[in-house]
């Protein structure tokens, strides 16, 4: 049935030559609105995501020819203390579970990065100026210059023939001499050495050693060291686009036996089982770490401090050999040195035991030793219980400097005491970073989302969980909530990106709010004021064990959570993850009305608290609730409004049930650009307090403004929209009626600045 037919039938007590023009005139304006692919903020957003297929449903789910390759590691590497190389060779079984032949590999070289020439964003400090320290002029000009990147020393294939590999900067094309087909596996090897650079040189840095002048030892943090497999899927082919140090990694899930020999006296702490326990530590410290196993109630010292600054002082100059191995990894990580104390503490899941252990020098004493294990043992269960059981056998923290780096299985975490003092803020920031990063076994060493194009999908996810973590475990500490985006998502527009920005393309000063704490704030409003925490923490974990092992993309998230809360989320998608809106609702007006009862003197009552604002300018509009309500008058109800219905309402029903009550007429305008549930608190003459949600649907009409009628017992003083900053309103000078002559929580920030 056309539009046209069908408002005249609804319509027959109207004239029909009337409703035939205002019919013509809205199938015209739908017709002109699709023509002009018209695409409003209800929208379905199909046209933003790739299409479903048998590799990825439309629920959100794997399909059932989803694929991924896998690449087993078996590695040999030397770590020399006196050149700071780190040499090695390694064979890669590489199995093509794809439809496809392929004619070639892509494989990373992460450590080229450091090499002369690459960015290193030392302008991110401001750029040259009259007053700068050395260390922020040699971030600029790499004054000191110093060696770096791979010395690839062959690439074989498993029967000793060299392999032809061309090398394009962080990547390396391996040339097959004939295809690798469908369904097959293929073994080659590949020799390599690097220097491994000084973390003080570089603004930006992962990875590297730390010295310390004052015994002269050094901590080492070996990450993206070996060559490594790039991921090649069926949404991009090939994911080798260049590593620049902001977009991290995508890698394949594999099986790895890695041997490390460092000097006799370091103690390694690395990704997987350790293999060889008795040929590494002494007997004492062997026997305390089965002793740690069975501790699930404090930690116990593997190795201790005495121990530790012993180490410091008798160098070794023999070297020996640490085994590992790991199951069904992306990655393999490892640290190494002397000056390494050493704790450990079992802790017991559903359906695992985990081992956490901390490993740090003296100068984390006496905070590490009391933190850092304990904070791992509550990440470990937080997030597991969120998602799904940590499933390795490991969980490490290793302390450093300056950074917050995660691998799985092992964590390289800053935050250090000062001549053994620690503030409590510096104790926040230091455990929230060893829970962040221990999170990020979950998303995404697990849940195995692409870092180097989708940042937000491992960061957001991850601070979403580690803020829950902060919450439930340190309540004394402060965990990200919606006030906190405010300040952000209300700034200058001209550099802000969306989250659904790739991640090296955006402004290195906007990553923490962009990647990390809208996608949180965003999670929480969903969890908290759209779906509800029941629903949403059951489609949240549906999602996290969906793709554990696999590699989602953002549309799968996106289909999971609507898939598992039957919830209509495209609007929010939209608006929060795709733009730069905010949310910025006016209650612009308001109207407080009461029913005309018959022994009222209509006449003396309309002089006396009549308060229409129908056509009246903003400065004419009332100022709060003083001059009363407006007194309305209900009519009998026409037989001709019925149409064709035979039954009919109780007048006098109606106007009994509404007598002596309030009738409020709210207008609310969205001039943040984004469309959000509404709520409103009421606040009555007696000092109560009532609270009502609209769903964001209420917008679906007209995106712009919207007119609610609501009918309370009580004369109410006060109406606020969103008086807990549930959805992150950058503006509350402009939410309240009486309107509240405040400074927005905005132009407070911005004040603070100066």
């Amino acid at each position: 049935m056309n539009i046209s037919i069908l408002l005249i039938q609804l319509n027959k007590p109207f004239k029909t030559m009337r409703f035939f023009f205002i019919s013509i005139l809205i199938t015209c304006s739908i017709s002109h609105s699709f023509g002009q692919n018209w695409q409003g903020k209800f929208e379905p957003i199909d046209n933003m995501l790739p299409s479903p297929n048998t590799y990825r449903t439309a629920s959100g789910a794997p399909g059932k020819d989803y694929w991924q390759q896998r690449a087993n590691y078996t590695i040999k590497a030397t770590l020399d203390e006196k050149t700071n190389v780190l040499s090695g060779e390694e064979t890669i079984t590489y199995f093509n579970n794809s439809p496809n032949d392929l004619d070639y590999l892509w494989v990373q070289l992460d450590q080229n990065i450091n090499k002369k020439g690459n960015e290193d964003f030392g302008d991110l400090m401001g750029g040259v100026k009259d007053s700068i320290s050395a260390r922020q002029m040699q971030f600029l000009t790499r004054a000191i210059d110093f060696p770096a990147g791979y010395t690839i020393k062959y690439a074989k294939d498993s029967n000793g023939k060299d392999l032809r590999c061309l090398v394009n900067n962080t990547m390396m094309k391996v040339l097959l001499p004939q295809p690798l087909k469908a369904g097959s596996s293929l073994v080659f090897s590949i020799g390599w050495s690097y220097p491994i650079t000084d973390r003080s040189m570089f603004l930006l840095s992962r990875e590297g050693y730390e010295y310390f002048p004052a015994d002269d030892n050094t901590v080492y943090l070996i990450a993206h060291w070996f060559p490594r497999m790039c991921v090649y899927n069926d949404t991009e082919g090939w994911q080798n686009k260049q590593f620049q140090r902001i977009g991290e990694f995508a890698l394949e899930f594999g099986d790895y036996e890695v041997e490390i020999t460092v000097p006799e006296d370091h103690l390694v702490a690395a990704t997987g089982s350790l293999q060889n326990t008795n040929s590494v530590l002494t007997s004492a410290q062997a026997k305390r770490l089965e002793e740690a196993r069975k501790s699930f109630d404090k930690p116990v010292m593997i190795v201790t401090p005495d121990e530790a600054k012993a180490n410091e002082r008798n160098k070794a100059t023999k070297t020996k050999t640490w085994k590992f191995k790991a199951e069904n990894v992306r990655d393999f990580a490892f640290a190494s040195s002397r000056k390494f104390i050493w704790d450990a503490q079992a802790v017991q899941l559903p359906t695992n035991k985990v081992l956490a252990m901390s490993f740090y020098p003296k100068e984390g004493l006496p905070t590490w030793s009391e933190e850092s294990t304990k904070a791992i043992k509550n990440a470990l269960e937080v997030y597991s219980e969120a998602t799904f059981d940590y499933p390795y056998p490991v969980a490490i923290s290793v302390n450093t400097s300056n950074i917050g780096m995660e691998f799985p299985m092992i964590s390289f975490n800053g935050g250090r005491p000062v001549n053994g003092e620690m503030s409590e803020a510096a104790k926040s920031g230091m455990i929230t970073t060893i829970v962040h990063e221990v999170g990020h076994n979950w998303f995404p060493m697990i849940v195995s989302s692409d870092e180097r194009q989708w940042m937000w999908m491992d960061e957001g996810l991850n601070t979403f969980l580690h803020t829950r973590t902060i919450a439930e475990r340190y309540p004394q500490y402060h965990s990200s909530v919606p006030k906190d985006i405010i300040s952000f998502v209300a700034g200058d527009k001209t550099s802000m990106r969306p989250i659904m920005t790739t991640s090296d393309n955006i402004n290195l000063m906007q990553i923490g709010n962009t990647y990390y704490i809208k996608p949180t704030i965003g999670l929480q409003m969903l969890r908290n004021s759209v779906i509800g925490p029941d629903l949403f923490d059951q489609a949240f974990k549906e999602y996290a064990n969906r793709w554990k092992y696999k590699h989602p993309n953002p549309a799968d998230l996106f289909r999971t959570l609507e898939d598992g809360t039957a919830t209509d989320l495209d609007w929010f998608i939209r608006g929060w993850f795709f733009t730069t809106d905010n949310t910025d609702m006016e209650l612009s007006n308001v109207k407080w009305f009461k029913v005309y009862e018959e022994n009222q003197n209509i006449e003396d009552q309309s002089k006396k608290l009549k308060l229409s604002v129908t056509g009246k300018s903003d400065a004419e509009k009332p100022k709060d609730f003083s001059n009363g309500p407006e007194i309305i008058t209900m009519t009998p109800t026409s037989d001709q409004s019925y149409g064709e219905y035979l039954s009919r309402l109780d007048d006098s029903e109606v106007r009994k049930q509404l007598s002596g009550k309030n009738i409020y007429e709210l207008t609310i305008k969205n001039l943040g650009g984004l469309v959000m549930p509404i709520i409103i608190e009421w606040t009555y003459a007696d000092g109560s307090k009532e609270t009502d949600r609209l769903p964001a649907e209420v917008w679906r009409v007209n995106e712009q403004q919207i007119t609610k009628t609501f009918v309370k017992e009580k004369e109410v003083v006060n109406i606020t929209l969103d008086p807990n900053f549930e959805f992150a309103d950058v503006d509350s000078s402009n939410n309240s009626f009486p309107k509240v002559e405040q400074k927005s929580d905005f132009e407070e920030f911005k004040e603070s600045q100066h």
